[in-house]
Order: structure tokens, then C-alpha cells, then sequence
């Protein structure tokens, strides 16, 4: 029977495009699902702020009767006009291993960016740059996290073969914590207090991203020092509220070093989280009925041995001043009182020479590289 795609256009429809994912890794020991309602309030027009002038459709494969793939085609007129070009992304791309379906799924996308004057096909690329994105091609062997991307190792594979070309890599770095704060961090961060009369700034709680705007201004500091970063295009004011609504609830306060200058003012920021990637794969993407207990049970009282380094932002007049060893300097210690073992880093692109050589006195290793890959339509 020959594969057939169609958008998804009904409430069954759109479950079928969420549950998918679910259904082709659940047997997988390093896939990690994302929860179903954050899927849903991300794909969704109503729910998703990040989507205001963005397009947005998605689409089933089928064959046999049976979904046999998924992918979502996202025109992001915003980061079109800030670098110049006409892509049409691709994101949420699931399917067997059968290069007919691939196929189908991103000539669809294809066909559908053509419509609306795009050029290109890209991805796998987000809604936004918090989204999870890159295609998975090396550490198909390692445990996936809360805000990565996990697919088989036969997904690059299969995007090869179709004339796929990459555009650009991630990588992903995992280091032990140090017993002692390496001597760099402590020195440097100590000068950079004294020279500029910075302080560390730690949250009581997380509601305090709320009530004293620091959540707020950490997204604008994402917004700014991230804008020369690949692809990026700045969050609006309405998903950054949303943003720091979702971050208050989970964040652990102890885990987030701002930097404040001599008026009061945040101008860098550190968040980290245990890891929950066991958590969810228990939860199996929903909350309820037990969903709740394993992520609450790993977030606040018996957490992994592992931390997932969320992001890392600092303003660009305060970069390369030594502001990074005051965040590493505090979250160091933090971690070595949580008594946590080793931490993993979000994706970092593969030729941003300033954040790669950061780490470098942690001893990290490359376990993951994913792809952003392109192809003219």
C-alpha cells in the first residue's frame, strides 16, 4: 500500500499526532516523551503566544490504515526576517523506518512552504529556540533529557538519502561535579565581584520570577545574548510571560544564579534542574493517574544524580568579563551540597567557540551531536 499524507485538521486527529511519538519509542530505555498537555499548549494556536504571526500545520502519515509518521511544517516569519530567508521549518518529525514515509512527511512540508513563497525546507527547527530541535545522529546509546530531541538512529540516515545536507550541529557535553571548585572559577569570579561590584542573586523561591520580575528580565537577557546565535528570533512579551509562568512551578530556586550589578539590575543568569528523564519516562507523558508522584518525587525529594543545565545567559556589554565563572563558582557549590554527581549540558552549536571553551576546566566529553539539516525545494 503507498503511504499517504494528509493534515491534520480534528481533535482525533491532532491525539493521533501526539500519541505517535509515544507509541514508537515505548520501548526504547533512551527516549524521554514529552508530557502530552506541553505538546498540546505548544502546537496549538490558542495556547502557544510564540505562534502570533507564525504559521503552523500539521501533518499524518498513513499507510495500511495505521499512522505511521508525523510531522509538523512551521513558516517562523520572524527569524525568516532576521536572517534574510525563506525556510519553511520542519519539527515533531516521527516516523518507522521506512524511507517512502520519510519521504511523504517532508515533501508535504515541502509542497506546503512552496504555497506560502519559502525556498527552503529546515530542521528539525522549533516554533521558538526553547523548543527542543537538531536531529539526533550521535549518542543514540545515552539517556535522552527533558528538553532534547531522541530518535533512532535511522532518522539521519533516511534524511541523507533524500539529498538532506547539514546546515549546522549541536553538541551536548556531560561532566562529573569537581570535588572542589576548580581554582579558575574561584578567582575569576572573585575579581569579576570585586572589580565590578556584581553580587550573586539566588531565589527564595521560584514565584519570585514572578512577583519581583526576574523572570522577566532573565528572558530578555536570553533575548539579547542569543540573537547572533543560529536561526534565533526573539521571544515576544507574551511567551515570555508564559515562559516564566512554566518555569516558576518546576524550577528549584537553589538551582538558578542571577548576577546583578551595582544598581540592582540582572545581567546574567544560570538555570539548571535535576534531571527528571527517569521521571518521565515513567510518567509516559501524562501527569495522571502516577505521573505527578514520579516528577514531584525526583524534582523535590529524591532527585537523580544528574543535572540538566537548562541555559546560560549573560547581556553582551558583560561578556567575556568573567561573569560566567561567578555563575559556575555558585552553582558548583550548590550542587556539591545537593550531592549531585554529574551534569549535562542543553545543546550548544559546534562552532560557538565562547560557550564551548567554558566548560573546559570540568573535564566534559561530547555524548550527543544532533543536525540541523536543509535541502532547497
Amino acid at each position: 500500500m503507498s503511504v499517504t499524507v494528509l493534515p491534520v485538521t480534528t481533535k482525533r486527529e491532532r491525539k493521533l499526532f501526539i500519541n505517535f511519538n509515544y507509541q514508537l519509542y515505548k520501548d526504547s530505555p533512551y527516549a524521554v516523551p514529552e508530557l502530552y498537555s506541553d505538546v498540546d499548549q505548544t502546537l496549538h494556536l490558542q495556547k502557544n503566544p510564540s505562534l502570533r504571526g507564525c504559521r503552523l500545520q500539521l501533518f499524518l502519515a498513513w499507510k495500511d490504515g495505521e499512522v505511521v509518521g508525523r510531522v509538523a511544517a512551521i513558516l517562523q516569519k520572524h527569524a525568516n526576517q532576521r536572517w534574510n530567508t525563506r525556510n519553511v521549518r520542519f519539527g515533531w518529525i516521527d516516523f518507522i523506518n521506512d524511507v517512502h514515509v520519510a519521504e511523504a512527511l517532508l515533501t508535504a512540508v515541502a509542497q506546503w512552504g512552496r504555497q506560502h513563497g519559502m525556498t527552503h525546507i529546515q530542521g528539525p527547527m522549533g516554533i521558538t529556540d526553547i523548543d527542543p530541535e537538531g536531529m539526533l545522529i550521535q549518542g543514540f546509546d545515552c539517556l535522552g533529557t527533558m528538553s532534547s530531541i531522541y530518535n533512532y538512529d535511522y532518522y539521519p540516515q533516511l534524511l541523507e538519502q533524500l539529498g538532506f545536507c547539514k546546515e549546522t550541529d549541536w553538541v551536548e557535553m556531560k561532566m562529573d561535579i569537581p570535588a572542589q571548585v576548580p581554582d579558575k572559577y574561584a578567582r575569576v569570579s572573585q575579581l569579576c565581584m570585586q572589580r565590578y561590584g556584581l553580587q550573586v542573586l539566588t531565589l527564595k523561591s521560584g514565584k519570585e520570577l514572578i512577583t519581583k520580575g526576574y523572570g522577566k528580565q532573565m528572558f530578555q537577557i536570553i533575548n539579547e545574548s542569543y540573537a547572533p546565535l543560529f536561526g534565533y528570533s526573539q521571544l515576544n512579551s507574551e511567551a515570555i510571560d508564559a515562559y516564566v509562568k512554566k518555569f516558576s512551578q518546576f524550577l528549584d530556586p537553589r538551582m538558578v544564579c542571577g548576577v546583578l550589578d551595582t544598581e540592582g539590575h540582572l545581567i546574567a543568569v544560570g538555570a539548571s534542574m535535576p534531571s527528571i528523564a527517569r521521571a518521565l519516562q515513567k510518567a509516559q507523558g501524562h501527569l495522571w493517574p502516577t505521573g505527578w508522584y514520579h516528577l514531584l518525587r525526583s524534582l523535590k525529594f529524591r532527585h537523580e544524580e544528574g543535572v540538566e543545565l537548562l541555559l546560560i545567559g549573560i547581556l553582551p556589554q558583560w561578556q567575556q568579563k568573567g561573569v560566567t565563572g561567578i555563575i559556575f563558582n555558585h552553582l558548583i557549590q550548590v550542587y556539591q551540597q545537593m550531592h549531585f554527581k554529574w551534569a549535562e549540558t542543553n545543546w550548544m552549536l559546534e562552532d560557538n567557540a565562547k560557550v564551548l571553551t567554558q566548560w573546559q576546566y570540568l573535564n566534559p566529553q561530547i555524548i550527543k551531536r544532533r543536525r540541523c539539516y536543509i535541502k532547497k525545494i
